[in-house]
Parts: C-alpha cells; sequence; structure tokens
C-alpha cells in the first residue's frame, strides 16, 4: 500500500466516522476491527497488531 493509498482510506474512515457521529463511531470500529481480523487470517499477527495499537504515541 503507497502513502497515497493509505492516506485516501484513512480519509474515508474518518469521513464516514464523522458523518455517523460519535455515537456509532465505537461499532463501526468494533465492526471494522473484526472484519480486518476476517481477512488478515493470521491469530499472532492480530495480537501484534493489537499490542502495537494499544502503545501510546
Amino acid at each position: 500500500m503507497t502513502e497515497l493509498d493509505l492516506d485516501r482510506v484513512y480519509t474515508k474512515l474518518c469521513h464516514t466516522l464523522g458523518e455517523q457521529g460519535e455515537s456509532a463511531s465505537q461499532q463501526i470500529l468494533g465492526r471494522f476491527a473484526l472484519l480486518a481480523m476476517l481477512e488478515i487470517a493470521d491469530a499472532d499477527k492480530i495480537e501484534r497488531l493489537i499490542e502495537r495499537a494499544a502503545q501510546k504515541p
């Protein structure tokens, strides 16, 4: 994935969350996470990604 692709899909996610409102954002993100896990299909990789996501910047 190129930087342009990443920017495009991240922008799409942000706009979708904004359009749906704060109350729906957690549900959308949860569903997105589950769908992404199904696509990745590697439990060890998913666990590493969860740990990375939980790290403070």
